[in-house]
């Protein structure tokens, strides 16, 4: 396989139980690759996890330098910058890849900028069933963003890397590498392993994966219309399901396409409705997150931006190669 670094941002927050699934994978990673993971816990904390994973992987603190409101992306930030290697791997704490698809990702990258995969849960207890549906209509209607991408570091820190002072970070890398000409490659069969968040980790996503739907105003809009709609039909129980089975008939149609059924069951599809349903309440409460709060909580802050619009930063490098 390619030479390849790993980043793993990471940060704990007190009370959470050691996972010892990571350090195993830890010690799987660091033998196929230069693995840095980037601590953002609280001192005693990351104190506790360089003597798990100090003599594994290179565990560092986020760097001052680079500090943006946006946790996961400061440590993005940091480990980019700390890799050894051009063709680098970002991940979540939870995705879990395997050999055969870490060693595709990184052979992917031979052509492109970036590449992005697609997750899928492993194991699948019913909310993670819940959010299969949720990824199922999202490659019915287009692409998943899942919570890994492989990068190339040279063009990462020639644009300058991104801007980490929104909350949809990973469409944020995605859309600077697109702005500033970077090639992009959508890999949706390549699929990659990630666990299941616990319900209640589960349940606090609910607000802010829909305050990120800010970043894609049509599908805001059309997510603000669903409880308005459900309300206007509630006497007509047809028209609700057909709308219900419209919606389990496009997740279907996003588990058969590029070879899904091989990762996704036969029974998520039917969670569609309800998944629909919750993100249709839940814009509600990102708008009046927006409104009241001007933004969105995360780790004690208020982050406003979902991400910057595609037309601003194509502006801006525009603006940056003439200057």
């Amino acid at each position: 396989m390619r030479p390849v670094s790993y980043v793993l941002p990471v940060r704990c927050r007190p009370g959470d139980v050691s996972d010892e699934d990571l350090d195993g994978y830890l010690v799987w990673l660091a033998a196929r690759a230069d693995v840095v993971v980037v601590d953002g816990s609280d001192p005693p904390t990351f104190a506790e996890h360089g003597e798990r994973w100090g003599g594994i992987v290179r565990h560092a603190a986020p760097a001052p330098d680079l500090r943006c409101a946006n946790g996961k992306a400061w440590g993005v930030r940091t480990g980019v910058r700390l890799a050894r290697h051009d063709r680098v791997v970002i991940a979540d704490e939870d995705v879990r890849y395997d050999g055969a698809a870490l060693e595709r990702i990184v052979r992917l990258l031979d052509d492109v900028h970036i590449v992005r995969p697609q997750n899928r849960f492993d194991p699948v207890p019913w909310h993670a069933r819940w959010d299969t549906a949720r990824i199922l209509l999202n490659r019915a209607l287009g692409h998943d963003h899942p919570g890994t991408l492989a990068i190339r570091r040279s063009f990462f820190l020639e644009i300058g890397g991104y801007d980490g002072d929104v909350l949809f970070e990973n469409l944020e890398l995605v859309r600077t590498f697109e702005a500033a000409g970077g090639r992009v490659l959508d890999a949706p069969e390549l699929f990659v392993g990630r666990r299941p968040p616990t319900v209640r980790r589960f349940l606090e996503q609910r607000p802010r994966q829909a305050y990120d739907d800010w970043a894609q105003p049509l599908k805001l809009a059309a997510m603000l219309a669903v409880l308005p709609g459900a309300i206007a039909v509630r006497s007509r129980p047809r028209v609700l399901v057909a709308g219900a089975a419209l919606a389990v008939a496009a997740a279907e149609v996003g588990r058969l396409r590029h070879d899904g059924r091989r990762a996704f069951d036969a029974v998520s599809p039917l969670l569609a409705p309800l998944w629909v349903l919750e993100r249709g309440t839940m814009a509600w409460v990102a708008l009046a997150s927006r409104v009241v709060r001007g933004g969105c909580p995360y780790a004690g802050s208020v982050i406003r931006p979902a991400a910057t619009p595609s037309r601003t930063l194509r502006r801006r490098f525009r603006r940056r190669s003439e200057g």
